[in-house]
């Protein structure tokens, strides 16, 4: 995947993987139409940081979480 394009399509794969490998159970909340390619770079960098730990704490879970939410259109 080049996620260097900013595009609908990278977008979607990105929130996919960050809501799997959080294993988040509200995937409703954050559908990838909620985010522009205006946030796009934020949102790269908050996946690459997700993808990159093995495990997170449950604060960073919520810190993370909060993340995509300020992101939202």
């Amino acid at each position: 995947m080049d996620l260097s394009k900013k595009s609908a399509e990278n977008i979607q794969y990105m929130v996919d993987q960050i809501t799997t490998k959080l294993r988040m159970v509200n995937t409703g909340a954050i559908s990838p139409e909620h985010f522009s390619t205006s946030s796009y770079d934020d949102l790269k960098d908050l996946y690459e940081l997700v993808v990159r730990k093995q495990s997170f704490s449950p604060s960073e879970m919520q810190a993370i979480a909060e993340e995509l939410g300020n992101l939202r259109k």
